[in-house]
């Protein structure tokens, strides 16, 4: 069935392109679509219903889309697909039919979701039927297209959501609440895949309805939780003369936007430098996200990310200002497939050497 599949997507390809290719003037084309469809429908019957979805939907990927409990897709080319299921990693048995079907969803899912893609930008970020999509094209992969997909949370967790489902103790619920209640600035830490955009959320969620929060990030992914707030979204320059707009720039904004609560989505950059002279400087009860594996490696990282963004400062003025700025560090894991709370820490003291951590829940 598969090599007939494949031979009859290589034929319908075929005819489609030298009849949408033909030069005359006095050719009357049908629309693509419209041929695309009559081509397939004079397909042997069994294998017309993956011919439509080959052309017009999603492919050797339909039932990993509608699988909920598939949390990532990761495309390498059109005959290398993988998934995320239950915290396990496993190799997909179908691919796409052709490199001609494979191109033909590529644009699809960018102009669904507003990439653009290109020589000139050959990497893109969007948001696309319920997922966080990440793309990348030659020369800068090795394969003509690179694709990642992860599901955005479909039912948003809430601070009950996540106890009930044993992602830490109640007591530890218990410290996180009085943390956010008290507005302190925390931070979410952890590896990719552990949950940290969704304990964001969850707290956001958690948030008094009067509370304007301002919340930036580059994929549209936190809730927005009352009608007193807003989200502010990045842009990368495209070639028609837009020009790019980072997190460093959006963070300098909102400060003008009257948060009660500044959240980012992930701190990853020289915006690291402005988000924490903000936080230092009254911005109480501000939340973001930060890739890290424990509570001092985030420290460290965010020292990193500051004097990316301010060179001429020293370490020890650098310290200072994170000390300042952060109240807390909520540490997330994933073990074997299960996201729990490995513990919320504070700084306790800033010595010539560091940072001294303490647990506090």
């Amino acid at each position: 069935m598969n090599g007939e599949l494949k031979a009859r997507a290589q034929e319908i390809q075929d005819e489609f392109t030298k009849v949408w290719t033909f030069d005359s003037q006095d050719l009357v084309r049908p629309p693509a679509d419209d041929l695309l469809a009559s081509l397939i429908e004079k397909s042997p019957t069994p294998i017309v219903s993956r011919l439509k979805t080959e052309f017009f939907g999603v492919g050797p990927i339909e039932d990993l889309v509608n699988d909920p409990q598939v949390q990532e897709i990761v495309i390498n080319g059109g005959d290398n697909i993988w998934f995320e299921r239950d915290g396990k990693f496993q190799k997909w048995t179908d691919a796409f039919l052709s490199d001609g079907t494979f191109k033909r969803f590529v644009d699809r899912v960018a102009a669904e979701s507003g990439m653009v893609l290109d020589l000139e930008k050959p990497f893109a970020d969007g948001r696309w039927r319920g997922f966080r999509v990440h793309m990348v094209c030659a020369p800068l992969s090795n394969r003509s297209f690179h694709i990642t997909f992860r599901r955005l949370p479909q039912n948003p967790w809430t601070l009950e959501k996540l106890l009930d489902h044993n992602w830490c103790a109640p007591e530890q619920m218990e410290c996180l609440r009085k943390l956010i209640e008290d507005k302190k600035n925390l931070l979410f830490i952890g590896p990719t895949g552990c949950g940290k955009t969704s304990v964001l959320g969850a707290c956001l969620k958690s948030l008094p309805a009067e509370e304007r929060v301002v919340i930036i990030e580059d994929t549209d992914e936190l809730p927005i939780t009352n009608e007193a707030s807003t989200k502010l979204l990045t842009r990368q320059a495209t070639s028609t003369a837009l020009k790019e707009v980072s997190l460093c720039e959006l963070v300098k904004q909102s400060l003008r936007m009257r948060p009660f609560r500044l959240v980012v989505g992930e701190v990853r950059g020289v915006e690291a430098k402005d988000l924490m002279l903000a936080l230092a400087t009254g911005h109480s009860g501000s939340l973001g996200t930060l890739h890290a594996r424990e509570a001092r490696e985030a420290l460290i990282r965010l020292e990193m990310l500051v004097q990316m963004g301010a060179p001429q400062w020293n370490l020890q003025a650098i310290r200072q200002l994170i000390q300042l700025s952060v109240d807390g560090l909520v540490v997330c894991g994933n073990k074997n497939g299960h996201r729990q709370l490995e513990g919320i820490f504070r700084v306790a003291a800033l010595e010539s050497f560091g940072f001294l951590m303490e647990q506090i829940a």
